[in-house]
């Protein structure tokens, strides 16, 4: 089996599992991070912070670094950076594989209205309710900064910066979270609809939603990347062990 030097395009629970999978195996890892919390959970082995100047910046660091693999673990709604992933594989030509948790399926109980972005999920407001849970992240707060009908209910991580919305209060914490927290949030804070976009993964939030008949503006995800879609650390590092015995 040969050692493979991997870029891993993370910040996710997935790519920090799979970081440390990969390292306990013999391999090296460079895990690339976006840089937007100051403070990021540190993964197993190498981690490079800020972005590489485009397709062709990521693409020169695939040649320069002398990279067996790309693997993009990223959030399912960082679109860009998944887009210059497939761009600067096929340009440098190190193989790509993407690392994907399954969104979410709605459960008996569930009162879902799925819209396409950000801008339909604010334009649905306030008729779907005036008290809201915005669990869509601290950067697209902006989103709802023109909807003065409603009262807001943020969590982020870190402080929201830019725009926002004229009636807005922000919990910062980071999870993961228990449907009991979730819900005495909701109760305590009158929610009366949840916004959240479908990352997938843990769903205490929409546990706690279905139980206490709250509904739920669900944002779609973007297309997903060409190519195969796995959807764990395993997969991947099965996927990965295949590679290097390959290139033994």
């Amino acid at each position: 089996m040969k050692e493979l030097r991997v870029l891993l395009l993370g910040g996710t629970t997935e790519a920090r599992q799979l970081a440390g999978l990969l390292v306990a195996d013999g391999h090296t890892v460079i895990s690339s991070l976006a840089g937007r919390t100051s403070d990021p959970l540190r993964p197993a082995g190498e981690m490079r912070v800020g972005g590489f100047g485009g397709v062709d910046g990521l693409a020169g660091y695939l040649r320069d670094e002398r990279i067996d693999v790309l693997v993009d673990a990223t959030h399912p709604f960082a679109a860009t950076i998944t887009r210059h992933a497939v761009e600067a594989s096929r340009a440098s030509g190190v193989p790509r594989m993407v690392v994907r948790r399954p969104g979410w399926t709605a459960a008996p109980g569930d009162e879902w209205h799925r819209v396409a972005s950000l801008a339909e999920a604010a334009a649905q407001l306030p008729a779907r309710g005036r008290r809201v849970f915005l669990t869509t992240g601290r950067q697209e707060i902006a989103a709802f900064a023109a909807v003065d009908e409603c009262w807001f209910l943020a969590r982020s991580v870190e402080p929201p910066t830019g725009p926002a919305p004229r009636c807005l209060s922000v919990v910062l914490n980071r999870g993961p979270f228990t449907v009991e927290g979730e819900r005495q949030l909701m109760t305590g804070h009158r929610i009366d609809v949840l916004v959240t976009k479908d990352s997938g993964g843990p769903d205490a939030k929409l546990a706690a939603a279905r139980s206490l008949r709250i509904p739920v503006l669900m944002v779609d995800r973007p297309p997903a990347p060409p190519g195969t879609i796995l959807t764990s650390p395993g997969e991947a590092l099965a996927a990965l062990r295949r590679l290097s015995h390959r290139y033994a």
